[in-house]
């Protein structure tokens, strides 16, 4: 979907009416509350809704997503509701397990009132995007259309774990808010769990350095959700009941889905879209899947930057009008406006270093062709004054492994990257100048010459890894990285997996000491052009650290081991480890 022109709605006189915490009946009477707002007087109008956990009074989460005094004007109701257990809403807050039934009910509820014309969107990111796909896998008939953003198919891969690896600091961080608000009036009889928690707010190393994972007897009291997320380490029926990817054949709505390259769930957020373009239940779920992805971090009206990386005023989310296009796409679906909406190009993404907007029939592109760069070097890869090279040319017979130590006490740290928040003295994220992280030991740093022209790396990058441990479990880190002529080293997209999980996320297989493996390594999704004269570079490693938990050799909940282990990497004649680039070439 291409942006639209903007209307004039500004101009327009509109009084409206209303109605905070406005009770919402759920199937199993509990009262949900919403805040609705409506054009004031006689009259029937299509209603927007957004479903929330963070709190419906708070500025940033009534606003920013989508300007309900421009919907209003533009003759839209806008409906702002706390989802259960949470802040107005009655009831029990457990994530995601209530969501569909109770978004069903909430469209029903909103179809029903005489000020509505019985047409429902629903719109939002974060935690507003699952609320949407989970709400659309009921199939209400008055759910029209949605627009998530920077969401999710699974609340396992890519949310709570990537590559069977837990999210630390993002899934802790996020948990201990929820805690915390939900403590209340029991906190007089818990302050030893309050006083901890407060304490990780305060201090983000706190959490990030807390082993075992499993002891926190904070979240057993508030927050029993962060212990069931633990004990399913593998994509396993409790993840799957609330997945919306085991229900896209159930969806039958048009979704403009929102992205962000630096986002740490865009691996989710394309899959939604490429997901339902192939399951979905009506022609219409899986001709309109719609996506937009910027150089963006996890925001609701992105900046043009992320990180230390600025790429151009055009942007940003107000550039492009996001607002407005969310408002065109229920134009097309809920109002029936011939606007040009279904016969737009379905993907409209951001192209880093070209930094220009680009129009694309489809997601990923169909002309990419995959570009294959060896692993080579000497055998002294370590930082990045070594060896290591990216090379066209296939590795020889006997080219010798690079070994690096991994120890979990002293982590790789993570430093930029698609995650979502970070801290300042803990990890930065977005764009940053990874010289600091090449120059440890236990990185293998790997770099092509200089580039001979202009070289677009649009799509999915993948990782083929010979590689051997002394331990029986690993991480697998691999980071993609533009080096400029000065030689600033900045990261594009990176991925981890855990060593068990190589195989499938579903069903882990042991590793054996001493045993080479190919690993397939999801180094992430991107559209970057690197520009010649620049090289590109792949980092390996074992670690990344806070952004996901430390391997330690065993369960990583239920172990502070701390024990050191060899890691080789292999690239020779029989064991090819290569880098996959998608490039296009116009």
């Amino acid at each position: 979907m291409l942006p639209k022109p903007i209307k004039d709605e500004y101009l327009r006189s509109t009084s409206v009416s209303a109605q905070t915490n406005v009770p919402v009946p759920m199937r199993d009477g509990t009262i949900l509350r919403a805040d609705v707002y409506r054009p004031a007087g006689a009259g029937r109008h299509p209603t927007l809704l957004q479903r929330i956990p963070y709190g419906k009074h708070s500025p940033r989460y009534r606003s920013m997503y989508l300007d309900p005094m421009r919907a209003l004007d533009r003759g839209y109701a806008v409906v702002i509701q706390d989802v259960r257990g949470r802040h107005a809403s009655d009831g029990e807050w457990y994530p995601y397990v209530n969501e569909a039934r109770d978004g069903y009910d909430t469209i029903d509820w909103l179809a029903s009132r005489a000020w509505s014309d019985g047409s429902v969107g629903m719109f939002g990111i974060s935690y507003h995007g699952a609320t949407q796909w989970l709400a659309a896998t009921e199939a209400h008939p008055a759910l029209k259309a949605i627009v998530p953003g920077v969401t999710a198919d699974s609340y396992y891969d890519s949310w709570t774990y990537l590559g069977g690896v837990f999210q630390l600091f993002w899934i802790g961080g996020w948990s201990a808010s929820f805690a915390l608000d939900d403590f209340g009036a029991r906190a007089s009889a818990f302050p030893e769990a309050l006083d901890t928690l407060r304490k990780w707010r305060r201090d983000p190393h706190a959490i990030a350095n807390h082993l075992p994972l499993s002891d926190v007897p904070a979240f057993r009291q508030v927050a029993e959700y962060y212990y069931d997320w633990l004990d399913h380490p593998t994509y396993d029926d409790y993840w799957k009941a609330v997945s919306p990817r085991e229900k896209f054949d159930k969806i039958t709505v048009p979704a403009l889905n929102q992205g962000g390259w630096y986002d740490g769930f865009i691996r989710a957020t394309l899959r939604c879209c490429e997901g339902m373009r192939e399951r979905g239940a009506t022609e219409l779920a899986r001709t309109q899947q719609h996506l937009v992805v910027g150089p963006w971090l996890h925001q609701p009206l992105p900046e043009p930057s992320a990180g230390s990386g600025y790429f151009g005023p055009s942007a940003s989310g107000a550039a492009i009008d996001w607002h407005g296009m969310q408002l065109a796409w229920f134009d097309r679906w809920l109002r029936d406006e011939d606007n040009g909406v279904d016969t737009d190009p379905s993907a409209y993404i951001f192209v880093m270093g070209a930094n220009q907007w680009r129009k694309e029939e489809v997601w990923p592109p169909p002309d990419a062709e995959t570009m294959t760069m060896f692993l080579r070097s000497g055998g002294r890869a370590n930082t990045l004054n070594g060896d290591g090279c990216l090379s066209l040319d296939p590795p020889s017979a006997g080219e010798p492994p690079d070994h690096f130590l991994y120890n979990p006490a002293n982590p790789v740290p993570t430093y930029g990257g698609a995650h979502l928040g970070g801290a300042p003295t803990v990890f930065e994220v977005g764009v940053q100048d990874q010289r600091a992280v090449e120059a440890r030991g236990d990185v293998l740093v790997y770099t092509s010459d200089p580039l001979e022209r202009d070289t677009e790396v649009t799509g999915h990058v993948a990782l083929d890894l010979w590689a051997v441990t002394s331990a029986s479990e690993a991480d697998w880190t691999a980071k993609l990285v533009d080096v400029h002529p000065d030689s600033r080293a900045l990261n594009v997209c990176d991925g981890i997996l855990r060593a068990s999980f190589r195989e499938s996320l579903e069903s882990p297989s042991p590793i054996q000491r001493g045993e080479a493996y190919l690993y397939h390594v999801d180094v992430g999704p991107t559209s970057m052009l690197f520009r010649k004269g620049h090289r590109i570079r792949l980092e390996v490693s074992s670690s990344n650290f806070p952004a996901y938990a430390r391997c330690t050799g065993r369960p990583h909940h239920l172990s502070a081991d701390m024990s050191p282990a060899t890691h080789t990497v292999l690239h020779d004649a029989e064991r090819q480890s290569a880098l996959r680039l998608p490039v296009v070439r116009r």
